[in-house]
């Protein structure tokens, strides 16, 4: 090597070695439960999107459809910091208080959920934050979707009344949604939400109380699958951004505010995609064969004043008698 050379490869090997370690992007892992092509997965990448284009040194991956696990699961990865952060409901298996999230007819338009569900301050969710937090679990916006209704196969003998309905309906892990179904006159199955596609197609039950309008028509007219949807309105779809307070502690201000900020406008974004087009999904759900089965104000009425008076009492002993006045005079 001639001497000139020889002195810039050396000025170069020493330079690097001197200089500091590119550090490289803390990969985070963003976990959901919704189908690839629903609206609450486009809000998850819209999420990601935003953080790794912050440069703030974050790779935050998406994995929709129950990849990394169901709904049920991914609260206590996250909780242990297997995963960083979820997109799902959070079920009462970890602690009884968390039922509340089910108390039926809690609130009766977009308009309460925009005040107590969405709103991160408000004190519905400051109970909720109290919860999780004694699990390491920090959740950080609010995603009230919409009342679901139930899916099914064939119109429910009754369906407006509260005697027997001749149907067996899929339940979420909540003895506060199995009862409140029971109250309405169906027979209830307890079933995690991956198994209810089989379940309906071969007849193991008759339907499901799961979806708001848009997703059964994204997720179930879209594969034929069901033919009625009744419109109840007793419960709410409501899933929630959350986060692993191990992961948040690797995280300096600057990247945590930067996920912050990009959950809550999703969170915005996503509310009012739903209420915007609960009516249109209604109409695509009809032009695609299905038939919507509504109560009309009277038979709401009764229906939420017999359900508060027979579900509300029976609840006191799994979340607290203290927890559900919390609730209470939260949604007032």
């Amino acid at each position: 090597m001639k001497p000139i050379w020889k002195a810039v490869a050396t000025t170069a090997l020493a330079l690097a070695l001197g200089a500091p370690a590119m550090a490289e992007d803390i990969k985070l892992r963003f976990a959901g439960v919704f189908p690839v092509d629903h609206q609450g997965t486009k809000m998850m990448e819209q999420v990601a999107a935003e953080v790794n284009a912050a440069g703030v040194g974050l790779e935050m991956t998406v994995f929709p459809a129950s990849q990394l696990g169901s709904g049920e699961a991914l609260f206590e990865d996250v909780a242990r910091g297997n995963i960083d952060f979820a997109s799902a409901f959070i079920y009462s298996d970890t602690d009884p208080r968390l039922e509340f999230l089910n108390m039926p007819f809690l609130v009766s338009s977009y308009d309460d959920m925009e005040r107590v569900m969405l709103d991160m301050g408000s004190d519905y969710n400051q109970i909720l934050q109290g919860i999780t937090a004694e699990y390491g679990v920090r959740v950080l916006a609010a995603n009230p979707e919409g009342f679901v209704g139930i899916v099914a196969t064939k119109a429910p003998e009754n369906w407006n009344t509260f005697d027997d309905k001749g149907m067996n309906i899929r339940v979420w892990s909540s003895n506060a949604v199995k009862a409140t179904v029971e109250s309405l006159g169906y027979r209830a199955t307890t079933m995690a939400w991956g198994d209810i596609f089989p379940a309906l197609q071969s007849g193991i039950v008759d339907g499901a109380i799961c979806c708001t309008k848009t997703a059964t028509y994204s997720i179930f007219a879209q594969s034929d699958v069901g033919s009625h949807f009744v419109e109840y309105n007793s419960l709410l779809e409501q899933t929630f951004y959350y986060g692993s307070e191990r992961t948040l502690a690797k995280l300096n201000d600057e990247q945590r505010a930067v996920i912050e900020a990009a959950m809550a406008r999703a969170s915005a974004d996503f509310f009012a995609y739903n209420r915007e087009n609960d009516a249109a999904y209604g109409q695509k759900l009809i032009d695609s064969g299905y038939t919507i089965l509504s109560l009309n104000e009277a038979e709401q009425k009764a229906m939420a004043e017999h359900v508060r008076a027979t579900i509300w009492p029976t609840m006191e002993g799994a979340v607290g008698a203290d927890v559900i006045a919390r609730v209470l005079a939260a949604v007032q």
